[in-house]
C-alpha cells in the first residue's frame, strides 16, 4: 500500500522584491524591479504511513508551515512531487479536500461574532454532512474537549484555549483522514495545552488519523510523537524517533528560579551553568543527575518564590541536531 503522504524533492522558492534605499531607489524600482530568491523548502523527501503521528520541528522560518501548505494544496511547489492519499495536493480535487484538514494555530476559521455552533453548521453544509451525523460528531468532540456548555457563546468571548478547542472541532467535523496541525497549542496555558494533548492522543489512537504536528513546545512532542522530522533552512536534517534525539542531544535540564525581588547572581560549578538572569528570574542549566541536588540547595535561598525543572528548549535541541549535521 502506498504511504499516506509521499514527497520527492519538494521545493518552494519565493521571489522577493529588492528595494534600493532612498528616493532614487524607490523611483528606479517603479520601472526596473529587481528580485532575490528566498528558498523556503529545499528538496524535502518524506514518507508517512497511514495512521502515523509525526512531529515536524524546526526554528522559525525553517519551512514547516510552507511544507504543510503545499501538502494541503494551498501552495504550488517550485519543484518536486507530492502525493497525499494518492492525490496531487495542489490539483485541489474535491475528493482530496474532503479527506484532509489544516489547522493553523495563528489563524481563525470560526466566525468571530457568532457562536461556534453556527460555524459548525456552515462547515456541515459545505461538506454536505448529514445533520444527524454532524450533531453526533459535535456532541462527541465537545464532550471530549469539555466545551459542551460553550457552543452557543460568541467566539470573541471565548478564551484562547476555548477557541482552539472549537477550532479542533471545526477541523474534524468532516472526519478527515489527514490532519495537518500547525502550532495548535501556541499561547495556551498549561491546563489547556494538557487537555489538547490528551484529546489528540485519544483521537489518533481511536480514529487512526494520519497527523503532522508542528510545535515549539517540547511537551507536545514528548507526549504525542514517536517519530520526529526536523527541518532547517528548508532541508530535513533528522528523521527518526524522539527518544533518539533526547538521548543524543538533550543531555541537560534547566532550573528556573523566581524570587520576590532581584535574583541573586549564582555562579560557580556548584550551581551549574548560568543561562540567564533577568530581574527576579534566574535560569540554570545542569546535568539531569544534578537537577535534584541543586534544586534542594536552591530551596534554602532567601526570597525564593517558585522553582521548576524544565527540559531543554526545543530550539536548543534543534540547534544541537543542526550543529551535528553540519559538522559531518
Amino acid at each position: 500500500m502506498e504511504p499516506a503522504i509521499v514527497t520527492r524533492g519538494l521545493r518552494k522558492v519565493y521571489r522577493v522584491f529588492r528595494k534600493e534605499p532612498g528616493l532614487t531607489g524607490a523611483i528606479r524600482g517603479l520601472f526596473h524591479r529587481r528580485y532575490d530568491e528566498a528558498v523556503a523548502v529545499d528538496g524535502v523527501n518524506l514518507e508517512i504511513g497511514h495512521g502515523e503521528l509525526v512531529g515536524f520541528l524546526g526554528p522559525n522560518g525553517a519551512g514547516k508551515t510552507t511544507t504543510l501548505k503545499m501538502l494541503s494544496g494551498l501552495l504550488h511547489p517550485s519543484g518536486g512531487t507530492a502525493r497525499v492519499l494518492g492525490h496531487v495536493p495542489w490539483e485541489r480535487e474535491v475528493v482530496f479536500r474532503r479527506q484532509i484538514s489544516l489547522l493553523l494555530g495563528q489563524k481563525n476559521q470560526l466566525l468571530w461574532d457568532l457562536p461556534a455552533r453556527e460555524s459548525f453548521q456552515l462547515n456541515r453544509a459545505i461538506y454536505g454532512i448529514d445533520q444527524g451525523v454532524a450533531q453526533r460528531t459535535i456532541d462527541h468532540l465537545s464532550a471530549l474537549l469539555e466545551v459542551r456548555g460553550l457552543l452557543d457563546k460568541p467566539v470573541r468571548e471565548l478564551s484562547l484555549g476555548e477557541r482552539m478547542k472549537m477550532e479542533l472541532i471545526a477541523a474534524l467535523l468532516h472526519k478527515p483522514k489527514i490532519l495537518f496541525l500547525d502550532e495548535p497549542t501556541l499561547g495556551l496555558d498549561v491546563v489547556s495545552q494538557h487537555r489538547v494533548r490528551d484529546f489528540l492522543r485519544h483521537l489518533v489512537a481511536e480514529e487512526k488519523i494520519t497527523t503532522i504536528l508542528t510545535s515549539h513546545y517540547l511537551q507536545d512532542i514528548e507526549a504525542l510523537c514517536r517519530r520526529v522530522v526536523i527541518i532547517d533552512h528548508g532541508r530535513i536534517i533528522h528523521d527518526g524517533s524522539w527518544e533518539q534525539i533526547v538521548r543524543n542531544f538533550s543531555d541537560r535540564k534547566e532550573i528556573v528560579l523566581r524570587f520576590k525581588e532581584t535574583a541573586p547572581d549564582l555562579r560557580g560549578e556548584e550551581w551549574g551553568e548560568l543561562v540567564s538572569r533577568d530581574g527576579a528570574t534566574l535560569r540554570l542549566r545542569v546535568t539531569p543527575s544534578r537537577a535534584t541536588e541543586i534544586s534542594r540547595r536552591a530551596i534554602d535561598l532567601p526570597g525564593l518564590e517558585d522553582i521548576r525543572i524544565e527540559a531543554m528548549p526545543v530550539e536548543e535541541v534543534i540547534r544541537r541536531v543542526f550543529a551535528a549535521s553540519t559538522s559531518r
